[in-house]
């Protein structure tokens, strides 16, 4: 036989009320149904469980004992119905967040800190996670929000998964001070990619999506790049292009202003990437996921506002802030 758990707290309640008609009252349901009910009980269990009466109805005593299973049933219903409510509760406050390094370093922060101060009691905890695995942590619910980076094409999330677009990073060419480059021409003038044909590089490592973007940009302009130099970190890129022995093509975003270098901007159309935040396609069970979303947009939007003035020498008195000097990997 099938237990049917609605039969048992029907059982209850009729116990409880005391007569059929209050029984249908208490489930808004008319007594023809409530009788109808108890007689398919009594089909199904193939024995009476109700007596009615004059004052009312009564149950027999198979209705008694299946009526205090229906009472252990209410009792795990309401208490399933408490652990859901804490743990909706819980989830409402909870944002676990993935993204890669420079992120972390600029875009992050400042909608973290607003995002605290609105809700101090939010259960926040970030991981560093690069963006190839972004969409996979998503899928997997390890993750209710993934900071991720595309170079040069729109990234293709799978149906689940929503991606919502945060910021235009470009591309910009990493010189040493010393460089003709930077020393013969006005910085705040765009430089043209094959001007840099005949350079040896330093390159984020083969086989990511950065270093095919950078490989398909100097084949439109028309050269195969020397590249001597092989990270996975723009930090370090950097760091050696101060040495005077290379130069580099680097996030704009990711620019340490590193000692001994010079910045310039790349001539239009240049090789950038795009940041996204992934989340769920519902992401109705963690709310905060949208509150931090909009907030990164924010930030993203000053970052971009910010990078509307020329690049600047991190030696010169209005160079302004230097980035912290951490590892930026892609």
């Amino acid at each position: 036989m099938v237990v049917d758990p609605g039969q048992l707290r029907l059982l209850t309640l009729i116990e409880r009320c005391g007569s059929l008609t209050a029984a249908a009252h208490a489930l808004h349901l008319t007594p023809a149904a409530i009788t109808q009910q108890v007689a398919k009980a009594e089909r199904d269990w193939q024995v009476p469980l109700v007596i009615r009466g004059p004052r009312g109805a009564t149950l027999t005593a198979a209705g008694a004992l299946l009526a205090s299973h229906g009472r252990t049933v209410e009792e795990a219903s309401d208490k399933a119905a408490a652990e859901l409510a804490a743990l909706l509760g819980h989830l409402s406050l909870r944002l676990r967040i993935g993204t890669f390094q420079a992120a972390a370093l600029h875009l992050l922060p400042p909608a973290l800190t607003t995002l605290r101060h609105r809700h101090p009691d939010a259960d926040v905890s970030v991981i560093d996670v690069g963006s190839a695995r972004g969409a996979d942590e998503i899928s997997t619910g390890r993750l209710d929000v993934a900071i991720v980076a595309s170079w040069g094409t729109p990234l293709a999330p799978p149906p689940h998964v929503r991606a919502h677009p945060l910021l235009l990073d470009p591309m910009v060419v990493v010189l040493p001070d010393d460089h003709p480059l930077a020393t013969e021409q006005p910085t705040d003038t765009a430089l043209h990619l094959e001007q840099l044909r005949d350079e040896s590089w330093v390159s984020i490592l083969a086989g990511h999506a950065a270093r095919e973007q950078f490989h398909d940009a100097a084949r439109e302009a028309g050269f195969t790049p020397t590249v001597r130099f092989e990270t996975e970190s723009y930090d370090v890129a950097q760091a050696l292009v101060g040495t005077g022995i290379a130069v580099g093509l680097v996030s704009r975003l990711a620019l340490t202003h590193a000692l001994g270098t010079t910045h310039r901007e790349l001539a239009h159309p240049r090789p950038h990437r795009q940041l996204y935040a992934l989340t769920k396609a519902d992401a109705s069970l963690t709310p905060l996921a949208d509150m931090l979303i909009d907030l990164l947009r924010d930030v993203a939007r000053d970052i971009t506002a910010s990078w509307e003035a020329p690049l600047r020498e991190p030696h010169s008195p209005s160079a302004g802030h230097l980035l912290p000097e951490q590892p930026t990997t892609v």
